[in-house]
């Protein structure tokens, strides 16, 4: 398959006819898949609603199909075809947040999406991205879009067109480049079919700023505890790995530096994760300076693009340092301890 890449500028008026976008568009309605930007990451979208399409997401992906995918809308009035209710807290925050990096369990409603993209579940996942380019294709198209991070299944998601190409090229139709993504890590994932709202997922809207609008918010178990089951089936898989083991370091600095030299006197070639306060204060083959540990939005928007850039540098090994684990960091360290399959190297 010829996989086409549309540039599109973002910031241009009447989005929905510019011809890329159109384009695109029909893809989508002959049930192909193609690759959108969202405010989060890049999306690899197909249409909910029907089978094929949806079988062409998991098939580009190479994504396990217990994993449900993350429907797409540009309009409420989509989200009220196909979902049973709208729970009071619900409706807060999408009052709140949307469009933005949130995305909402609800019930379902039958008949109207494929089951391969819920899973066979009887709730769904739905959200309304923040960025122009996908809200335009989604009117456009005038289809309710599933669409998962648009990389191969486990590695890291893409917040360039470059990414997307990189993972997926003669896989999918194409690709809509509207230019480098934003926040950086997925959207949060909260289910509100029960009383009190469940973070599934920690993404780029905060537990404070959920709780700021509908008070009390818990945490899935199996984000804190690895032996709990995970509610979202997502969650069991590895994810955001680059290609060289990593591992996450607790302790110093100089710690940190000492486990680099090990490896260097190993022949390893050694790459450490870092931000811009510190990077001076390694010494490894590669130092990759992932924004600044006083603004954390930096490291959340920078991560995919440096665990990527590991890959091509070669390296045989990387160490990461670790980042507070409030606001977006949750987030942050949810990645990096997926992308490590949880090995953390502890100081004495």
């Amino acid at each position: 398959m010829n996989t086409k890449v549309w540039k599109v500028d973002k910031c241009v008026d009447n989005l929905e006819s510019n011809p890329h976008v159109v384009d695109a568009a029909h893809f989508l309605r002959e049930n192909e898949v193609v690759a959108m930007p969202t405010e989060t990451v890049y999306g690899l979208a197909g249409n909910a609603k029907n089978d094929e399409a949806v079988r062409k997401i998991f098939e580009a992906k190479g994504r396990p199909s217990d994993n449900p995918l993350i429907i797409h809308i540009a309009e409420r009035s989509q989200l009220e075809q196909m979902v049973a209710e709208v729970p009071e807290k619900a409706d807060r925050l999408i009052e709140a947040f949307w469009p933005g990096p949130l995305t909402i369990v609800f019930r379902m409603k039958e008949g109207v999406l494929s089951k391969l993209a819920t899973a066979g579940l009887s709730t769904v996942a739905v959200r309304m991205p923040d960025h122009p380019v996908a809200l335009a294709l989604l009117r456009a198209c005038r289809l309710p879009i599933a669409a998962p991070s648009a990389n191969s299944s486990g590695k890291p998601s893409p917040t360039t067109a470059a990414h997307v190409v990189e993972d997926l090229n003669g896989k999918i139709a194409g690709v809509l480049d509207g230019g480098p993504t934003g926040v950086g890590v997925e959207s949060t994932v909260v289910d509100c079919t029960e009383d009190v709202p469940i973070i599934l997922r920690p993404g780029g809207i905060t537990r404070e700023q959920l709780e700021a609008v509908i008070g009390e918010v818990r945490i899935d178990p199996a984000l804190i505890n690895e032996s709990e089951q995970p509610k979202s089936p997502g969650m069991k898989y590895r994810h955001y790995a680059p290609n060289a083991p990593l591992y996450l370091v607790s302790g110093t600095r100089e710690f940190l530096q000492r486990l680099v030299e090990e490896k260097q006197k190993e022949g390893l070639r050694v790459g450490v994760l870092t931000t811009e306060e510190f990077a001076g204060e390694y010494e490894a083959d590669e130092v990759l300076i992932c924004g600044q540990r006083s603004e954390l939005d930096t490291v959340a928007s920078a991560l995919y693009d440096v665990l990527r850039r590991f890959n091509q540098l070669n390296v045989d090994i990387i160490f990461s340092e670790m980042f507070p684990n409030v606001g977006v960091g949750h987030a942050i360290m949810n990645r990096l301890e997926k992308a490590a399959g949880n090995k953390v190297i502890v100081e004495k």
